[in-house]
Parts: C-alpha cells; structure tokens; sequence
C-alpha cells in the first residue's frame, strides 16, 4: 500500500495534475521557453530541480517555520536553490544561460514551485515532499518539451536545432511566434482534458459543515440534510405564502 500510496504521488503530476496542462500553472515560462526544444529542456530541467529540492528543505523545516511568515519563509529557500542554478549554469553552460535569460531568475516566483511548498510540502514528510517535487517537475517537463516539439518542428522546420530537409519548404511560421504559442497551448489542454480523468464523474459522498461560512447561520445541519429538509418544508412554505398572499387580496 505504502508503495502504490508513493508511485501515485510521483505519477499524478505526469496527466492527471499536470501543473501546465490540468491545473494552468506556469503560463509565462510555457510560452516564453517552447520556441525550441533545447530551452525548453533546459527550462523544465532547471525547475525540476529546484522544485525538488525546495520542497525536501520545506518539508524538513515545516514543524519550525511559524505560520505567520511561512510564504517569504518558502521564498528565501526556492530563490537560494534558483541561484545556485544560475551560478552553475553561468559557470559551466553559459550558451543555455543566455538562452533563457530572464526567465531562468523568474523561477523564484514560478506558481508551480510556490503552490506545491503550500499545498505539499508544509504538510508531507520529506520523502513524499520529494517525490511530489519529481513528479510535478516531470509534468513540468513533460509539457514544455511537448510544446515545443509541436512549435519547432511544424513552425521551423527542425528538432532540437537539427533541420528536418522534406519540412523546410512546409512551415508555418506563426507557430514560433506568441500567437502559435497560445494556440499550440489551447490544443494541448483541451487533448488532456478528453483523455485525462472527469473531474465532474465524482460524485460527493458526503458533505459537512466543517469551513462552510454559513454554518452558524444554518444551525450546524449538513449540506445533504439542509437538502432534504428543504425538499420536505418546500411544499408547506408554497402553501403559507400562498395563504398569505389570498388574505392579503380579500383584504
């Protein structure tokens, strides 16, 4: 049980919580960074890891973090992790660096890596944290390579730089262009989105009260039982306002 309880975790964020394609985070690396493959692979690679690694240093640190300054807490950690990314891509692979220029430092304040350290990690053991972290990075990925093979290939003519000669004379330029990008993103979310699990197929099994705002108002009743209680005194609130209504007219 423990095991499939961790390969879900790892696997939900590939499909089914894919965090650019199912939950629509990441927009702005997405766009900027699918024109071709390499930046793309370089993009998803770079916040894989600092999504990894931020979320383990969270998750360890989560019982002595105070609640009160927990989001500039989770900040100061992912934007240490994004600068020893930068230095050592600086260093060692200074083409990539200039290749993603900004949007390399934009990472700090990427939702994908901020959502997960409030909604995962503060809340999961390090293992977990982790394999949260891998399996979102993977989605992360998964979509931006996906984008931009679609984009490179059909709007360039090429793979990864390398030209494609029977393509060269049968591109479609706009693809490569801001407008492709929205288009190729559109198209992409809407396949997931047949082939991916119903969001609406699950039914609720049970309601409660527990964060409702209005519960006080209600005296406490659950949801399912507010229902039937409704569905039962509708007829009788019919009939009083009906009563009402007629004695109003006679008078």
């Amino acid at each position: 049980m423990k095991k499939q309880k961790k390969l879900s975790i790892l696997l939900r964020g590939l499909i089914a919580e894919n965090p650019v394609l199912v939950l629509v985070l990441g927009t702005c690396p997405t766009l900027a960074q699918t024109g071709s493959v390499i930046a793309a692979l370089s993009m998803g690679i770079a916040a894989t890891v600092v999504l990894v690694c931020s979320n383990v240093v969270i998750s360890a640190l989560r019982k002595i973090i105070p609640d009160t300054v927990r989001i500039p807490c989770y900040i100061v950690v992912i934007a240490g992790f994004v600068t020893i990314v930068q230095l050592l891509m600086h260093a060692y692979l200074p083409d990539l660096y200039e290749m993603m220029g900004v949007y390399l430092a934009l990472i700090v304040v990427n939702c994908i890596i901020l959502g997960r350290a409030e909604m995962f990690a503060r809340k999961n053991n390090v293992i977990d944290s982790a394999l949260d972290g891998l399996g979102m990075g993977l989605g992360f990925l998964l979509a931006l390579v996906a984008m931009a093979t679609i984009r490179e290939v059909l709007g360039a003519g090429s793979f990864a730089g390398i030209k494609i000669p029977f393509l060269q004379d049968y591109t479609l330029p706009i693809l490569t262009m801001a407008p492709g990008g929205f288009l190729v993103f559109g198209i992409l979310i809407a396949v997931i989105n047949k082939i991916g699990p119903k969001k609406g197929a699950q039914k609720r099994k049970e309601f409660s009260c527990e964060g409702c705002p209005s519960a006080a108002l209600c005296g406490k009743v659950s949801c399912a039982e507010n229902v039937e209680l409704t569905e039962i005194t509708k007829p009788e609130i019919v009939t009083n306002k009906e009563e009402k209504e007629g004695e109003a007219n006679g008078n």
